[in-house]
């Protein structure tokens, strides 16, 4: 039970980081105020009422893996598990509209998409056969930071231009939002082992089944009806710590907390960074990160295009399509969203021209998109949407602590361990939570989850 004495502790921004670690400490009994900037929580993972199409549209399409042990639990904790529509089986299509299905099969790990992946029209056997070395390169463990870029690791090892731009192009820079050039090695492995060799559970892949703010709306409940508050429409411009507390400058006016979680993007806190000494070398790591774009193009037509869910989209610029007229159970026309990762070709771009090519290259891996007529359509650019996980990011990751005894750090950016996902951003508020339970005095505070088990023939190298 929370009582008037307990510690209060601020959360500053509503995003995944900032909700996890909410969540966890009004459950660990502290007095919780979360401070959102907008109207509505998500961060980058969230939904608006879009003003020019009036369609409630996510800024971004996400997805969830079976690995994401922390995301899950997160999701189990405030109830929305069952918001989740999964799958086990993958499409890839070529233009033309060839299809390629990879699924998991009996074989053990990390055999056990070994068949579907055999049978695949999209790749030769050449490129199956340096896809099969590459990831026997992978399996064992993942070497240290050497500066080396993954693509150069992929022509290291042998791998044909085919199975780079349809393999692991295709899987990385979806995951990963950054160019091959640009993706440090043990980032890309880690991936690639945590959710295709470690086990057919990690593969699995979850979809939202509602519009995303949706599932975080039952976040901010949760903190509420545990006499935590929400606060919309709330911008930190400043914080000030003292030995015994921490005051926050708002647009509401100033306050004293506890406790405080900045739960922000690297780049909005810089700006709330203090003009001290003090500052400077978290100042300085966080100007080493750069950011990297994603587009999503929504697009809805009056009648029916496909009866596939989603699919990933070989050999052009738009790499993925959700079908979310179906994902969400919405009547009998089309809405669909394409996503495209590290998207920086396009931010320059005009939002008609964007449509435009997201249309003719629809049309090559959906035909019955050309007799479909184009109702409306609208592109939204997440210009800052990750950080980039280039070779020596990770050497200037933070941790939750910060020089100031009362003030923590949480975000998808932070050392978590973990890429700029959904799963790392509520890793790192569940880290930030347990140092501050830790230093209120809760020494056995955890809230981190563990890793999915590895299966399999997989268990030899965990």
């Amino acid at each position: 039970m929370i009582t008037a004495q307990a510690p209060k502790v601020a959360v500053v921004g509503g995003g995944l980081a900032g909700l996890a670690a909410g969540c966890a400490l009004s459950d660990a009994g502290f007095r919780v105020t979360l401070h959102e900037r907008r109207g509505f929580l998500g961060g980058r993972a969230s939904s608006y009422q879009h003003p020019s199409t009036g369609e409630v549209v996510d800024n971004c399409q996400h997805v969830l893996l079976g690995c994401c042990t922390n995301l899950l639990g997160f999701y189990q904790r405030i109830g929305v598990v069952d918001k989740i529509r999964w799958y086990d089986q993958l499409t890839f299509l070529e233009p033309g509209g060839r299809a390629s299905q990879i699924e998991a099969s009996w074989l053990p790990a990390p055999l056990h998409s070994a068949p579907s992946f055999l049978r695949a029209s999209c790749l030769e056997f050449k490129d199956k056969l340096a896809i099969a070395r590459g990831m026997m390169a992978l399996a064992p463990g993942a070497p240290g930071e050497s500066g080396e870029s993954f693509l150069q690791w992929l022509q290291r090892h042998g791998q044909t231009e085919r199975a780079i731009e349809r393999f692991w192009k295709t899987i990385l820079v979806s995951a990963l939002n950054e160019d091959l050039e640009r993706i440090s090695v043990p980032y890309a492995m880690q991936v690639l082992r945590e959710s295709f060799l470690k086990s057919a559970t990690a593969g699995h892949m979850g979809v939202p089944g509602v519009p995303l703010t949706e599932l975080y709306d039952a976040a901010g409940d949760y903190i509420r009806h545990r006499t935590g508050a929400v606060k919309f429409r709330s911008s930190v411009e400043s914080f000030r710590a003292e030995p015994s507390h921490v005051k926050l400058g708002t647009t509401d006016g100033e306050a004293a907390f506890d406790y405080v979680v900045l739960a922000l993007p690297f780049g909005m806190l810089t700006r709330i960074l203090p003009e001290t000494s003090a500052a400077d070398p978290l100042r300085q790591s966080l100007a080493r990160f750069e950011t990297s774009p994603i587009t999503g193009i929504h697009l809805w037509f009056d009648r029916q295009i496909t009866d596939l869910d989603h699919a990933v989209l070989l050999d052009r610029t738009i790499q993925w399509m959700f079908h979310k007229s179906r994902l969400l159970r919405r009547g009998d026309a089309s809405y669909v969203e394409l996503v495209v990762s590290s998207s920086k070709s396009l931010v320059e771009r005009s939002r008609s021209d964007i449509v435009e090519l997201a249309m003719r290259e629809l049309q090559e891996f959906v035909p019955e998109a050309r007799r479909a007529n184009l109702i409306k359509s609208t592109v939204i650019k997440e210009v800052h949407a990750t950080y980039s996980p280039r070779p020596g990011i990770d050497l200037h990751r933070p941790h939750p602590e910060t020089v100031w005894p009362r003030v923590f750090l949480a975000g998808d950016w932070t050392a978590t361990g973990w890429p700029a996902t959904m799963e790392g951003a509520v890793r790192s508020g569940y880290q930030a939570a347990e140092v501050v339970a830790r230093v209120a005095g809760l020494s056995d505070a955890s809230y981190v989850l563990p890793d999915l088990p590895p299966k399999g023939l997989m268990r030899i190298f965990y």
